[in-house]
């Protein structure tokens, strides 16, 4: 019986190991590198689809320029 592999020596050996006798450690090794490339990856693709920046969230109410009706009836 040969030693458990370690990471840092031997990480292909150690993912082999790692997706046959821990499939938990595996998978969550794998998606915790995903979070990282996607910071790099998607902004590009997302450009390329045609997906461009958001516009600004405004942060006053329009102000309206065509002068105000009076009201008729019902006035408070």
């Amino acid at each position: 019986m040969s030693a458990l592999p370690r990471f840092w020596s031997q990480p292909l050996r150690y993912f082999r190991w790692a997706a046959i006798e821990k499939p938990a450690i595996f998978y969550s090794l794998i998606i915790g590198t995903m979070g990282p490339v996607t910071i790099v990856v998607v902004p590009p693709i997302r450009k390329w689809l045609g997906d461009g920046p958001r516009p600004e969230i405004p942060l006053t109410y329009p102000i309206p320029t065509t002068p105000r009706k009076t009201l008729d009836g019902y006035d408070d």
